[in-house]
């Protein structure tokens, strides 16, 4: 999972027809019967190839795994530079994309149907020994808020470390856990929430009502 954070947006597409049907199948029954549950012999019966055809692509399950990770961190950052671009400001930009992860992490059937059907594997990865994975997230949210201080758009004096392990624990703790008095459902409430408490991050301003 480290590596597929650290993925390059730049990787092109195969053009592979198969590949793409293998991938799709492949996500489509981690999401539903669990990773664990699910073998290569499953995922080529639900992408109608054989297993040899899956093994000239992907030579084992871990690889598969690895890809299907990959594609939906890729989809993801498409998103994130599209929305978050379109912001007119660092603070809009890291409201942006904090309701975009948010919303991406709560909807996508990959991570949620993982939670539901395989929870002693996804778990552990993302609480007690989701060391690596914190790190690999905030790493890469505090490279996209070094732009910004690049930029000028942000104090030399914030550090970004600080902020972006913030910025992950907060959403990392909305999935897993999205009993709230904020209604995660309702984007506006969201945006609203991260303008007034996410945002000050980065420009140094108390909380709404102290700005």
């Amino acid at each position: 999972m480290e590596r597929a954070l650290g993925a390059s947006l730049d990787s092109a597409g195969s053009g592979d027809e198969i590949r793409d049907r293998v991938l799709d199948a492949a996500a489509e029954l981690f999401g539903r019967s669990g990773i664990r549950r699910t073998s290569i012999e499953d995922v080529a019966r639900r992408a109608g190839v054989s297993r040899i055809t899956v093994y000239r692509r992907f030579p084992t399950k871990n690889v598969l795994v690895e890809e299907v990770l990959l594609r939906d961190l890729r989809a993801f950052l498409v998103s994130f530079r599209a929305v978050v671009g379109r912001a007119e400001s660092a603070a809009e930009r890291l409201v942006e994309g904090f309701c975009l992860a948010l919303r991406t992490a709560r909807v996508n059937p990959l991570f949620g149907g993982l939670i539901e059907v395989e929870p002693e594997v996804i778990l552990p990865f993302l609480t007690t020994d989701g060391g690596a994975f914190l790190r690999a997230v905030s790493d890469f949210i505090a490279m996209q808020l070094r732009r910004e201080q690049e930029a000028g758009e942000i104090s030399g004096e914030v550090d970004m470390n600080i902020v972006a392990e913030v910025l992950a624990r907060m959403t990392l703790s909305f999935c897993l856990t999205p009993e709230s008095q904020l209604d995660l459902d309702d984007p506006e409430q969201v945006r609203t929430f991260a303008r007034c408490f996410l945002a000050p991050l980065v420009t140094g301003a108390g909380p709404a009502g102290d700005q």
